[in-house]
């Protein structure tokens, strides 16, 4: 009866709705245009941007895996045919698996001697190229006339700079060059032809707002006239305070979310940067130690320390790699192998005193090799017994590196074990998701620890178990002590 009351005070006639409806028309129909504008200008510019982004990283990706693959090849030692063999399918498959889709055009590999710039496409080509730099590098079968002679204007500045240049060609063909460095030398680029086209999406996306317009105006007409008759003041800012407190509270959760992740990714970088220096005190050792009587032996460790901070390097630019740079056909690992480089080359040569731990090896040289990065079985191992030394107690600790190959069911076992005071209960208990709690992230029993401790055996899980498909365990010895146990499926 109020609401009635309050209406018949005012007197609404046709040429009132007349003029509010033509004036609301004519407004909806101004700022349906300028949105549409606006929507297609930021839709262009985001899908130009998409493009380049979208070329680049299919260029990076393919060079990525091409420099992995390489830093596999040791020029020194001679391949077999069959090793060979391999190489270079690995090689073919790389250099063509991006050609079967639809976007990329051409894929080569620029290399030059003196002013003459040459085009590789060919697995063979390329591994002869690398292995014996001084061989006649043959014509391509396609001759890539236009990679080469834009390469041929930017090579100085991927000489110099190392980043990734981009060539636009009308409105969405990508000439993208990539620097080839394998073993951090400077060789070429990878060149790479791409035409993205995310057109279709800018257009859907336009004709499904076109049709939402109409439909929104409409309604909002509808609203209009049905407002003056049955809305609710006090039901409207109700509605409008509950949607705004709504959407402060899911952008602070999205905030908070964001925060949480960068935070965790930058304590798993300050754990990664903690490893990188801790080799590179041993790489300024070497220097110091080198002599003509230890050269190849220098070299040889050098090298596997630098392969690693690379390794470290990479870790710190990706939170969430490719899967191929943790295992494929392209790598050969044999386990056994980084164990002794791990215990001799890195525990054994600490600056501080290792007289409060020993080791003892039992390597099954049956063990067979994985296709597995070596460096991430490095990652893997290497905190397990930096926590048996840093966990074992004041006594002197007996660590033991056992492998095992068991032929009957094609599985390899590495134990790590120690006779120290074992691990506490609580942190060998099960989580929801069946995770022991000494493999969750910033776990730790270590003294003194900060929050930038508790990540090497989270690590060292996370890498066996969701990259490389391992399983991991952790339990306590009946005497003392205790033991990891990481299963290898072959």
């Amino acid at each position: 009866m109020k609401l009635n009351e309050r209406l018949k005070q005012y007197r609404f006639e046709l040429r009132h709705f007349t003029v509010l409806f033509v004036i609301l028309i004519a407004f909806q129909g101004v700022l349906s245009m300028i949105h549409n504008t606006t929507l297609r200008t930021f839709l262009v510019k985001t899908q130009a941007w998409y493009q380049k982004d979208s070329a680049e990283k299919l260029g990076n990706v393919t060079t990525t895996s091409l420099e992995l693959l390489t830093e596999t090849i040791n020029p020194r030692e001679t391949m077999s045919p069959s090793q060979r063999r391999r190489v270079v399918d690995a090689m073919n498959i790389i250099l063509s698996q991006e050609l079967l889709g639809k976007n990329a055009k051409d894929i080569c590999i620029l290399v030059s001697r003196g002013d003459k710039v040459y085009a590789i496409d060919d697995g063979s080509v390329l591994l002869s190229y690398l292995t014996n730099n001084s061989v006649v590098i043959p014509a391509a079968d396609n001759p890539h006339t236009e990679a080469v002679k834009l390469y041929a204007g930017l090579r100085d500045e991927l000489r110099a700079k190392e980043e990734i240049v981009s060539v636009l060609e009308g409105e969405q063909t990508f000439h993208v060059f990539v620097p080839f460095s394998p073993h951090g030398e400077f060789v070429g680029a990878v060149y790479m032809k791409d035409t993205p086209d995310f057109s279709f999406i800018t257009n859907s996306i336009i004709s499904n707002y076109n049709e939402t317009s109409v439909i929104y105006t409409s309604l909002i007409l509808l609203g209009l006239l049905a407002m003056y008759y049955v809305s609710s003041y006090t039901v409207k800012e109700r509605d409008k305070t509950q949607k705004l407190l709504l959407g402060e509270r899911e952008a602070l959760v999205k905030e908070r979310t964001a925060h949480e992740k960068e935070f965790m990714f930058t304590r798993r970088i300050y754990h990664t940067h903690h490893k990188a220096e801790k080799v590179m005190a041993f790489v300024k050792e070497d220097l110091k130690l080198l002599n003509p009587g230890n050269i190849d032996e220098i070299k040889y460790r050098i090298s596997k320390y630098s392969n690693f901070v690379s390794r470290a390097i990479y870790d710190m630019k990706w939170f969430d790699p490719p899967v191929q740079v943790f295992r494929g056909p392209a790598f050969n690992t044999d386990i056994n192998e980084v164990v002794e480089f791990i215990v001799n080359n890195m525990f054994l040569r600490t600056s501080r005193p290792a007289s409060n731990y020993s080791f003892r090896l039992e390597l099954d040289r049956k063990l067979p090799k994985v296709r597995i990065n070596e460096f991430v079985i490095w990652e893997i191992i290497e905190p397990l017994i930096q926590n048996s030394i840093d966990h074992g107690g004041d006594v002197d600790i007996k660590i033991r590196v056992k492998t095992e190959y068991r032929p009957a069911d094609k599985t390899s076992i590495i134990v790590i074990s120690d006779d120290g005071k074992g691990i506490e209960p609580d942190l060998l208990q099960r989580d929801e998701d069946g995770v022991q709690k000494l493999f969750l992230e910033n776990t730790t029993t270590k003294a003194g620890s900060d929050r930038n401790f508790g990540y090497g055996c989270y690590i060292a899980y996370d890498l066996a178990t969701a990259r490389c498909g391992w399983s991991m365990l952790a339990e306590n010895l009946p005497g003392k002590g205790c033991r990891f146990v990481i299963t290898v499926k072959n």
